[in-house]
């Protein structure tokens, strides 16, 4: 490229400049990422990944927070074109979503996820207070990969209990009237994973399972580093009461990641999905 823009500049070809001016940006977009991509060196990175959320302690409120990030997921997983599909999902009593989990298929899917594991805090003037006063909501996000080997993976049958029920909220008549929904239970590690689709119980029971191999063999490989390598600090980033991120919405228009300190005053759109600076600043520190 050096070549031809010295050449094209000695017989002043605008138009071949342009065209060299267009691939050095593209090329060095390309190679920015792949230089992000050899810091994704942990053996779980390259795995596609379940992303969870859930909403905290209070009400309406912090259900439709949950609803807001689970939207500005949705929309970075857009903007990437990965593959998601949802396998479980729990509306609010009178808003929002109390939980949801999404399987995200993609190249490096667990390796950039893993950057969001934590609560994330709301700022905001409440649309639920008649009063128009300022509530601050919480919601935890984890993400757990997804092992390409997860079907070996054998759990005990007496470690688990299997409970189906109706589930609740779209999804036409056949999910209303029927047990389809399965919530399984891992006995030893107190972990619990549901499923309910609109598609048959013996589905959700396989999606479910699924959920639930990722999650222990998750569990134990975390308690495993844990032993060798003593990472407290570490896993106190991502246990609930220690916030990672906030989004400020009034009285001024802030998000805010408290472990690098990284900050940008576009929440909107971040909130649509816009989240790229917060995984890379977090992965460029800390991977």
């Amino acid at each position: 490229m050096e070549e031809l823009f010295e050449f094209a500049d000695a017989e002043n070809d605008s138009e071949m400049l342009e065209q060299i001016s267009e691939h050095f940006v593209e090329t060095q977009k390309n190679i920015d990422h792949l230089e992000f991509i050899r810091k994704l060196s942990g053996e779980d990175d390259k795995c596609d990944a379940i992303l969870t959320i859930h909403s905290g302690a209070g009400g309406t409120e912090s259900c439709d927070w949950a609803l807001m990030l689970f939207r500005m997921y949705s929309r970075w997983i857009e903007r990437h074109g990965y593959k998601s599909e949802i396998m479980e999902y729990s509306e609010g009593d009178e808003a929002g979503i109390k939980s949801v989990s999404i399987e995200v298929k993609g190249d490096y899917l667990y390796g950039h996820l893993k950057a969001e594991a934590g609560v994330h805090r709301l700022v905001r003037i409440s649309p639920f207070d008649s009063n128009a006063r300022r509530h601050t909501s919480f919601a935890s996000v984890y993400a757990y990969p997804i092992f390409e080997d997860v079907d070996d993976y054998e759990i005990a049958e007496k470690d688990i209990r299997t409970d189906t029920y109706r589930a609740s909220g779209a999804g036409g008549q056949h999910v209303n009237k029927t047990d389809s929904a399965v919530r399984m239970t891992h006995i030893p590690t107190n972990i619990v994973v549901q499923c309910q689709n609109e598609r048959s119980q013996i589905k959700n029971r396989e999606a479910c399972l699924k959920m639930l191999k990722a999650r222990v063999r998750q569990y134990y490989k975390e308690e495993e580093e844990k032993k060798r390598a003593d990472k407290l600090e570490d896993k106190k980033k991502i246990e609930w009461g220690s916030q990672i991120r906030s989004y400020v919405l009034h009285p001024y228009n802030m998000v805010k990641d408290h472990r690098t300190e990284y900050e940008t005053s576009n929440t909107a759109a971040v909130l649509d999905g816009d989240i790229d600076m917060f995984i890379e600043k977090y992965l460029l520190e800390f991977a």
